[in-house]
């Protein structure tokens, strides 16, 4: 069977990993987490005081900081885990302090090329699901199924309070919702790759569905490229 590239991209908190880890293990493909490696730079920046704020930005500490970084995704017995320069930092990166400055981190052309080159060599092979905000749009344009995941404000706000809440990170409703929208405004605004639906993405508003509904109509989709590419 031929294989073919998935790109899923959509705003922050829509289910994208969900879907995307879902979907992968049903096809049997390789699923990448391109904002667990934004994520990760993110860590790296705060844990070494490197300026990333753009006012404050020195160009030569971040290239010197993006050469010290190796990120790699292991399995663990809890599963795939993000591993920034042999640590695995899944939890940390998951956090709020991360999650308030990774789309900022996220704009710093410098670090796009840098993670961007990463990305698109472990799509070589195809047979990769990857998620993120410009996967169909830059790392991989010519990916044979786009999917863009949205969901309305208010539940995304209400699923990522859940999950902070579980892991017992103490937030509020309206903090949680603020960091979505100025996240999204970031990811949707940046000069370069921001955060937009290809012109050929199939649109899955998550809203109302549960995983398993979101995750059939994802492999409909793919079954049908699946069959074009056998042909």
């Amino acid at each position: 069977m031929n294989k073919i590239i998935i790109a899923v991209d959509g705003f922050s908190s829509c289910g994208k990993s969900t879907l995307a880890r879902a979907l992968a293990k049903k096809l049997g493909y390789l699923y990448i987490d391109s904002g667990a490696m934004y994520r990760a730079v993110a860590l790296h920046f705060l844990q070494n005081g490197i300026p990333f704020k753009p006012e404050e930005r020195e160009d030569e500490r971040i290239e010197s900081a993006l050469s010290d970084i190796q990120i790699e995704f292991r399995n663990t017995p809890e599963g795939k885990a993000t591993f920034l320069n042999g640590v695995n930092v899944e939890e940390e990166i998951r956090q709020m302090r991360v999650a308030d400055h990774v789309s900022k981190v996220s704009t710093i052309s410098t670090v796009r090329r840098f993670l961007v080159k990463q990305q698109q060599e472990l799509g070589k092979g195809k047979g990769v699901v990857m998620d993120g905000r410009d996967i169909g749009t830059v790392v991989f344009p010519e990916a044979e199924l786009k999917l863009f995941m949205t969901a309305e404000p208010e539940i995304r706000a209400h699923r990522r309070l859940k999950e902070l809440l579980a892991k017992g990170t103490p937030m509020t409703y309206e903090e949680v919702f603020a960091n979505l929208a100025e996240r999204d405004r970031i990811d949707s605004t940046r000069a370069d790759s921001p955060l937009k639906q290809a012109e050929d993405a199939l649109v899955i508003d998550n809203s109302y569905l549960t995983p398993q509904e979101q995750l059939e109509l994802a492999l409909r989709y793919a079954g049908r490229h699946l069959e074009i590419s056998e042909n």
